[in-house]
Order: C-alpha cells, then structure tokens, then sequence
C-alpha cells in the first residue's frame, strides 16, 4: 500500500506550524504587523525550506519585514533545530507570498466588468 504523504510533505507541515508560533512569538507586532506563513517547501534533500508569508499592517513594507525576516532566518533556524528533532534542519529562505493580493485585485476587477455589465444593459433597455 503507497503512502500518503511524502517525508517533505509531513516536514514542510511541521516546520510551517512551528515557524509559525517562533513568528508570532518573535516579533513585534506593531512593528512587523501580523505575519503569517502560509507555505513552507522544504527540499527532498532537507537542506533548504523556502517559506512563504503574507502580512497586514505595521509600521514596515514589504520589503522591510522580508528584509527583517531573512535576517531573523538564522535565530529562527536554530530555535526550529530545538523545535524540531531532525538530523537536517533546513536553511529557510523567505518570500513574501503576493497570491492574496493578485486574487483581490481580480477579484474588484471581475466586479467592476460585472458592474459595467450590468450597466451596459440597463442603458440598452432604457433605449
């Protein structure tokens, strides 16, 4: 019988929950906003895990808090290596994750065809 779930599946899962908590439990939250990590991909050979995030609000862009967490990767490895009982903890690699906002932005730019639409036809009615 195949497994379900591959080894890097089962990894990246528990290292996106743990990375998660070091996350909200690390950084100021009025500075960084709240950051969540929303994928990790973890390498067949557990070398490297890149990790990708979204955040909203606080005081940094987004490239600030990218910058902030790339430098943050080392501390937040080694707190993971103490998390997590691996042979090979992962180099993380963080990439601010735009999906969010590229699905919002279609999202008003359906409405707004739909809304044209709709207009479109009532003027053709009232003609």
């Amino acid at each position: 019988m195949a497994r379900e779930f591959k080894r890097t599946d089962r990894v990246s899962a528990q290292v996106q929950r743990e990375l998660a908590e070091l996350v909200r439990t690390s950084f100021d939250v009025r500075k960084l906003g709240m950051v969540t990590i929303q994928a990790v991909q973890v390498a067949r050979d557990f070398s490297h895990a890149k990790v990708f995030f979204t955040f909203l609000g606080g005081e940094l862009d987004q490239q600030a808090v990218t910058k902030t967490l790339k430098q943050a990767a080392p501390k937040l490895r080694h707190e993971l290596a103490q998390r997590i009982r691996m042979r090979i903890v992962p180099e993380l690699h963080f990439v601010h994750d735009d999906s969010i906002e590229r699905g919002s932005r279609l999202s008003s730019l359906i409405e707004q065809a739909v809304q044209s639409d709709h207009h479109e036809s009532d003027d053709e009615r009232s003609d």
